[in-house]
């Protein structure tokens, strides 16, 4: 049973390109008083109303309704924006599975595309949520394909996730240092040819920016990481544009954490004492996976470093500035894992820069651009309601404190 006391959402997964669940014809109507509206990115109105029927957003306008339809809230001190989306987690199935995905729902999820798995067990986790079993985000299963085998398993593989219903590969690991052999590469055009013709997507983990550009050289659009391993430099950068290509963020990749509280089980919790850790807890920057060493083979942290310039100089080589996507790839307490991540994208981006990167930049990483992403009529009501100001800092994306999935209340924490 979901934990809520909201009319719950039955939906169900629908075939095709990169999908939602299908929204229900008695999707909750709901109507937004009082709010402030970052409608698009930069687009802000300071008072305005949200109108939603059947879980899409029917109007948005300034001021008082003209109308209002179902449940009314009054918004009065809180920021409307849309949901956040996250383009690369790894969702497990655990008996942690229902606390997770109410912590991503609390710090103001509402899609997940997950990172990897198979595809019984993510299918069957994505139907736990579109049946209503699990109150949780959106959540997009995807396949992992490996490079090692012949490029005819390969488009096999291809061919029968498709025929699963899951149209998103996991991550699919080139070599980054010193770059992608030949086999690889021919392994993953089998890959990108038979995904054009069946409608999947094909997700890359590169981290270097020479097998960053090879894969783009080859055709693939989509990167679950920034370079992480070097510098970024203006032509590749100009190569990743001219090639259509988003990078799903991972900018904290590498950044170290202090003393993060956490929901989850005493595994989770970071030690409480005051000394950098990695994502997974422990020490920074040894515990970094696949760690970037010096000539005596010691750590040296230089992965946040990379990261955050590489994601500047892609962002900067597109002038419509779609380049960079928001993801996290962590599992700690989600809203920590929020604030590790805007922490280091508020070095090189402005607030608006940052609505765009997870707003509409994230939605069209996963096709979903005209679904998902901005507050527009005609797009499904995935609304948050922050009690800060996220267009003052990040400090106000980090305060949600009602969540609505498809025009449903799925938190409340007013």
């Amino acid at each position: 049973m979901r934990r809520t006391t909201n009319l719950t959402i039955k939906t169900m997964i629908l075939g095709g390109l990169m999908c939602l669940p299908a929204l229900n014809a008695t999707a909750q109507d709901l109507t937004i008083t009082n709010a402030r509206i970052i409608m698009t990115p930069g687009n802000i109105i300071e008072n305005g109303s949200i109108i939603v029927e059947d879980g899409r957003i029917s109007s948005v306008s300034s001021g008082n309704p003209r109308r209002t339809v179902g449940q009314v809230i009054d918004a009065e001190g809180l920021t409307a924006m849309a949901g956040f989306i996250d383009d690369h987690k790894h969702i497990r199935e655990n008996p942690d599975f229902e606390a997770q995905m109410l912590s991503l729902l609390e710090a103001g999820y509402t899609t997940v595309l997950n990172g990897s798995g198979t595809a019984e067990v993510n299918n069957r986790l994505s139907n736990l949520i579109a049946s209503g079993e699990v109150l949780g985000p959106n959540l997009i299963p995807s396949v992992s394909i490996s490079l090692r085998q012949t490029p005819e398993e390969a488009r096999a593989a291809i061919r029968a996730m498709a025929a699963a219903g899951i149209y998103h590969t996991g991550e699919i690991a080139l070599t980054p240092e010193p770059g992608p052999s030949q086999a690889e590469l021919t392994v993953l055009s089998a890959i990108l040819d038979e995904a054009e013709e069946v409608g999947v997507q094909v997700n890359v983990h590169a981290v270097s920016t020479p097998a960053t550009v090879a894969a783009a050289e080859i055709g693939v659009t989509r990167f679950v990481h920034l370079p992480n391993k070097d510098w970024t430099g203006y032509d590749a950068a100009e190569v990743l544009a001219e090639k259509g290509a988003i990078v799903s963020g991972l900018i904290a990749f590498g950044a170290p954490t202090l003393e993060r509280e956490s929901a989850y089980p005493a595994e989770y919790q970071y030690p409480r004492d005051n000394m950098p850790r990695f994502r997974n807890g422990e020490a920074w920057p040894e515990a970094i996976a696949g760690a970037n060493r010096d000539t005596q083979g010691r750590a040296t942290g230089t992965e946040g470093g990379y990261t955050i310039i590489n994601a500047r100089r892609i962002w900067d080589a597109d002038p419509s500035h779609r380049t960079i996507s928001y993801s996290t790839d962590q599992n700690f307490a989600d809203l920590s894992v929020l604030e590790h991540e805007l922490k280091s994208f508020s070095i090189v981006f402005s607030m608006t820069d940052i609505h765009q990167i997870m707003g509409p930049n994230s939605a069209r990483y996963i096709n979903m651009e005209d679904e998902i992403g901005t507050l527009e009529p005609g797009k499904r009501a995935d609304i948050i309601l922050q009690a800060g100001d996220p267009t003052e800092n990040i400090y106000g994306m980090l305060t949600n404190m009602v969540t609505i999935l498809g025009g449903e209340v799925v938190v409340d924490k007013r």
